[in-house]
């Protein structure tokens, strides 16, 4: 057969009626998704580096402590495939910086203004806590609090203190060990607060008739018992003797301790910024003979090891404390010359 005989309907149609005839259906559809896609092309685009450093706070908790430091307790979600992650801090002046995987190591970090940058290891949830110095404002008597949070928090005001003024109402509020603690949402926050004085309840005045009635007992008491205490005095004389000498050393040893212990009152008023928490350490510590294994006091004060061994740090930069180890434990210990640390 010969091929240049054949002819399909298309061509004929075409020399028969001379014009072409195509579906618009297909055409207007394509019209339709090419914006749709182009634009799905853009959000992709946008979206991929947000995805790349993703992380949502979880928790946020603010503790005021009475100096006018913040203690700042976060816990955030991070992508475990990036190897380090950097946060905002919440100020520059930072202390007591620590930084806890979700497997409960810590982990190294760098601080460079107020940044942090945390290398994760792996991490999918990051617990940070650190104390600020940039969110109190003092003017007079009255304390200004103010913060600008990612995302809602609770704050846990100092003991005595009274709020005066607020920027907006609280979701909710309650008082936790005479301590007001505050949940807030997200945004800038404004707390003027006051620290109200204690004063002390008087002493009930006696009345004259109990005056009389206890001066008259005890005129009348008075001969009995100092009758009997003579007999005491002389039924123990003879064991007086044999005990003297034990007196006598153990009077030796409490003298000893005592030169040994450094008295609280002169650790307070070297540092008279210190903490009302880092103070019942320090008595503790005083009254347990002036050391305490870490353990020790983890086990008084109810604390985990990180915040325990934050305290101990900050009382070491203080200079009142010194930190020894003792068979693969920390031992604290109160030093005794406090005039080289000034």
């Amino acid at each position: 057969m010969n091929p240049e005989l054949v002819l399909t309907p298309v061509e004929e149609s075409l020399r028969e009626d001379g014009m072409l005839f195509v579906r618009t259906d297909s055409i207007l559809e394509t019209m339709v998704k090419t914006p749709l896609i182009i634009a799905g092309l853009i959000i992709a685009i946008i979206v991929m580096p947000i995805q790349t450093s993703f992380s949502s706070t979880r928790t946020l908790e603010l503790i005021i402590y009475s100096d006018g430091s913040t203690h700042v307790s976060r816990q955030i979600d991070v992508d475990p495939l990036e190897p380090d992650f950097e946060l905002d801090l919440f100020g520059q002046s930072i202390d007591n910086f620590v930084a806890i995987g979700d497997t409960g190591f810590l982990l190294s970090e760098e601080i460079i203004g107020n940044k942090a940058i945390i290398d994760k290891f792996g991490s999918a949830s990051i617990t940070i806590d650190y104390d600020v110095h940039d969110l109190i404002s003092k003017e007079g008597r009255v304390w200004t609090f103010s913060f600008n949070s990612p995302s809602d928090y609770t704050l846990l005001m100092p003991k005595n203190s009274v709020i005066v003024g607020m920027s907006g109402l609280p979701t909710n509020m309650e008082i936790v060990d005479d301590q007001p603690k505050l949940e807030l949402s997200a945004g800038l926050s404004e707390i003027n607060y006051i620290f109200s004085s204690i004063n002390p309840t008087p002493n009930p005045t006696i009345p004259n008739e109990s005056l009389f009635s206890y001066s008259t007992a005890a005129i009348i008491a008075g001969p009995i018992i100092a009758a009997i205490t003579g007999a005491v005095i002389i039924l123990k004389r003879k064991q007086a003797k044999s005990s003297t000498f034990i007196t006598q050393s153990e009077s030796t040893s409490e003298k000893q301790s005592e030169a040994t212990s450094v008295d609280t009152e002169t650790i307070f008023n070297f540092r008279p910024e210190m903490r009302e928490d880092d103070k019942e350490i320090i008595k503790f510590i005083s009254d347990n003979g002036g050391q305490a294994l870490e353990s020790e006091l983890r086990k008084k004060f109810l604390q985990p090891r990180t915040t325990m061994w934050r305290a101990v740090k900050r009382l070491e930069r203080l200079g009142v404390i010194e930190i020894d180890k003792k068979d693969l434990q920390n031992l604290v210990k109160l030093k005794k010359d406090l005039e080289e640390e000034k």
